[in-house]
């Protein structure tokens, strides 16, 4: 089962800074490269290698020469957009726009948040939080029989239903429900297994078939249960209490959520505070 699930209100990037050795000012000063008489900055260059180092990238020497290159063919491709006016048009300026945005709104977000670091005390709260939440929730082993149903052919539709009817027949009068998955199931993932599915507390399911599941004790098989995906004959082989992580286990992820909600209750606040027409 999934521990957490993430918040996300709102879109916002979040990128963590990392920092860059020190360069001496006449270094920082000389462009990366000058093409027809316009100097790119070496400040480019130091910002594309920082976000490839926060997304886990090694720097090297190879590839500073790739994205040097890159951004030389990239001047080189601006100059000639430039001649033919596309700086001037509205897509362009709306698009810059928007652009401008998104940059301040991270740089926001990331301020912010850098400097509301939560605490363990607030981590171990938050874990504490989940876990009561989720303690009243169950996680069930079920194997299924899938009857596939085919669309736009109701003389086949028909057919399927009478399949999968047959199949529970068959099962009220003793077969085993392993073999008659193996051998009729139209779930390719769970067929040679008997139709044995992970443990699951139904989040992951279609809903007619989480529904019906949590209606089933230890031991019982369901009716047929229609789904998108056709005709279900579930059973349940066991029921258990949430296999709960430790808290060291899963810090990182609590971290995530707390910080994701810390975002979403600052951008919250600033639209209750915002006058807007």
């Amino acid at each position: 089962m999934a521990f957490l699930k993430l918040t996300s209100m709102v879109a916002l990037g979040l990128a963590g800074a990392i920092a860059l050795p020190v360069c001496h000012a006449a270094e920082a000063a000389k462009p990366l490269a000058v093409v027809n008489g316009v100097a790119i900055p070496q400040a480019r260059l130091d910002f594309v290698l920082k976000t490839q180092q926060a997304q886990g990238q090694k720097v090297t020497d190879e590839m500073r020469k790739q994205l040097r290159d890159a951004l030389i063919t990239r001047e080189i491709v601006t100059q000639e957009a430039i001649k033919k006016g596309f700086d001037k048009t509205t897509d362009y300026k709306t698009q810059m726009d928007l652009a401008r945005q998104q940059v301040l709104v991270n740089a926001y977000v990331e301020d912010y948040l850098k400097k509301h670091q939560p605490t363990d005390a607030e981590l171990q709260a938050e874990y504490e939080a989940v876990k009561k939440e989720q303690a009243s929730a169950k996680e069930y082993k079920v194997r299924h029989i899938l009857v596939r149903v085919p669309e736009d052919n109701t003389d086949a539709a028909a057919a399927a239903k009478q399949k999968a009817e047959s199949l529970l027949a068959q099962l009220a009068q003793g077969a085993s429900f392993e073999d008659l998955a193996k051998e009729n199931s139209d779930d390719a993932g769970s067929k040679a297994k008997g139709g044995e599915l992970e443990w699951t507390d139904g989040s992951n399911l279609v809903k007619p078939f989480a529904d019906a599941m949590t209606t089933l004790g230890k031991g019982e098989t369901s009716k047929l249960v229609q789904t998108r995906y056709g005709y279900h004959i579930i059973r349940v082989d066991d029921i258990r209490e949430p296999q709960f992580p430790a808290f060291d286990q899963v810090k990182d992820e609590v971290a995530k959520q707390l910080i994701g909600k810390q975002r979403d209750q600052l951008i919250d606040n600033l639209r209750k505070s915002a006058k807007i027409k």
